[in-house]
């Protein structure tokens, strides 16, 4: 019996050819956001905030570690109009939906800021924490079974915002963490 040997980086090419992102991305105005790894996905949605709260002259700032360098582990993202936000970005999928992955309750941010990629288009919603743990923002789903640290959080297009739409809601999450916030007499 003879064995042919290929060369497995021809095998690689082979399988990978038969397999490619839907083709609702090729082409597209922000396809190249499908070759980034998860976490770059991640760091594209919070620098993406960072340069619209620029553009619209909105105040934020980023966390701190103890030598005042930009932290990398903290359990919010950005402050933005001085509400700690929880950033969360995702990809459309084949089905117009999007999976905002790794949200948690047990962390201590005031608001979460979802950023939908779709390949032309980018869209949004925010919600208060308390909005978020009491199901007002959607069903959380457990990332995995029999733990709940780690929710997922899915979102059709039509449930998000243009993001034209960005300043006017933040104000809004604004005075409504400004009313929720204020002292009772």
């Amino acid at each position: 019996m003879v064995y042919v040997m290929h060369d497995p980086l021809e095998i690689l090419d082979k399988v990978l050819s038969e397999h490619s992102n839907h083709t609702k991305w090729s082409e597209t105005r922000f396809g190249g956001i499908k070759v980034l790894a998860n976490t770059l996905v991640g760091t594209v949605g919070q620098k993406f905030t960072e340069q619209l709260c620029t553009t619209l002259e909105i105040p934020w700032v980023s966390p701190l570690n103890p030598k005042g360098q930009r932290a990398t582990q903290n359990p919010w993202d950005l402050k933005i109009t001085d509400i700690d936000f929880e950033i969360k970005t995702a990809t459309e999928d084949v089905n117009d939906n999007f999976q905002f992955n790794h949200v948690r309750y047990h962390r201590p941010y005031e608001a979460l800021l979802c950023l939908g990629i779709s390949p032309d288009d980018v869209m949004f919603d925010m919600w208060t924490k308390a909005e978020v743990t009491t199901g007002a923002a959607s069903r959380l789903v457990s990332m995995e079974r029999g733990a709940n640290a780690s929710y997922k959080l899915t979102k059709s297009r039509n449930d998000l915002k243009p993001i034209e739409r960005f300043q006017s809601e933040l104000l809004d999450i604004a005075a409504s963490l400004a009313v929720q916030n204020r002292p009772r007499n």
